[in-house]
């Protein structure tokens, strides 16, 4: 598995070309998830804190050329989410992450913080490969929510929507907006903002959202209680990251929260990034 830092060279050719200001793409609105609390007792295996993901969903190597090349289209996906794209449509976690980097390195700005750094985005790559490997979630996936969550930005505030709705409101910090995790680098509870972020803030981040919190779930236990395998499954768990349930018609598109959350997941694994965002369910 290749660190952030082996592949420099890579990274100076693509820094070289003017960064595409973060003001034209859609993530981070900042609406709140409703992720669920405790789903399954410590002894089935699966609990908030440490959540793996089961087999046949659990991937078990990091592989950075795992898909094609990343194309930047929209198409709004709803219904159970069979219907949306196959993971052979999905585009390699190298690829995806290059073209989502001139948007971390501008998503900051619509929060009023300082922008991520190189060492920054840097820590997020390698703690992705990390969080990937002891959860055993697709690195794409986790890539895909944090892009959706906060466009990449190590400083993003807090949100916490307080609604009447079955979970109830939840806090959502870091680069996840995670189930009521500890980790951020800009504090709704000390008002401190941290700059630069430290690295174990950062991984801190994504292990939260990835293997989920002593509050409730992260991806991986999204992903177990999704009922599906291959694609399907992860567009369920989106939903379910987001809205803590899924319609009981099981549309995608139907429900709480972000009606266009397990859409925009599916176009992000393909490539998305800065097209127009072709789904008006949210308004």
């Amino acid at each position: 598995m290749a660190s952030y830092a082996s592949l420099v060279s890579a990274f100076l050719l693509i820094s070289s070309v003017p960064l595409t200001s973060a003001e034209s793409a859609f993530f981070g609105k900042l609406k709140g998830n409703h992720q669920p609390t405790h789903t399954r007792p410590e002894s089935a295996g699966v609990f908030a804190v440490g959540g793996q993901v089961d087999p046949p969903n659990a991937v078990t190597s990091i592989n950075n050329q795992d898909g094609g090349a990343c194309v930047d289209a929209y198409t709004q996906y709803c219904g159970p989410g069979g219907s949306s794209p196959p993971k052979s449509q999905w585009c390699s976690f190298e690829d995806m992450f290059n073209k989502n980097k001139p948007i971390m390195f501008s998503s900051c700005g619509q929060y009023n913080q300082p922008d991520d750094s190189g060492p920054e985005i840097g820590a997020i790559y390698d703690s992705i490969q990390q969080i990937a490997t002891e959860t055993k979630i697709d690195h794409r996936f986790i890539l895909a929510v944090i892009m959706q969550e906060s466009g990449g930005c190590v400083r993003v505030p807090t949100s916490n929507v307080q609604v009447p709705t079955p979970n109830g409101g939840v806090r959502n910090p870091g680069l996840m907006q995670d189930h009521d995790g500890d980790g951020t680098c800009n504090s709704d509870i000390t008002h401190q903002v941290q700059n630069p972020c430290p690295t174990g803030v950062i991984t801190q981040m994504i292990r939260e959202g990835s293997a989920g919190t002593s509050s409730g779930d992260g991806l991986a236990q999204c992903i177990n209680q999704s009922g599906s395998s291959g694609a399907t499954a992860f567009y369920r768990a989106a939903r379910l990251y987001n809205s803590g349930s899924i319609d009981s018609s099981g549309d995608l598109c139907k429900g709480i929260a972000t009606h266009c959350y397990a859409s925009d997941i599916a176009n992000r694994l393909t490539g998305w990034t800065y097209a127009p965002h072709a789904c008006g369910l949210d308004g």
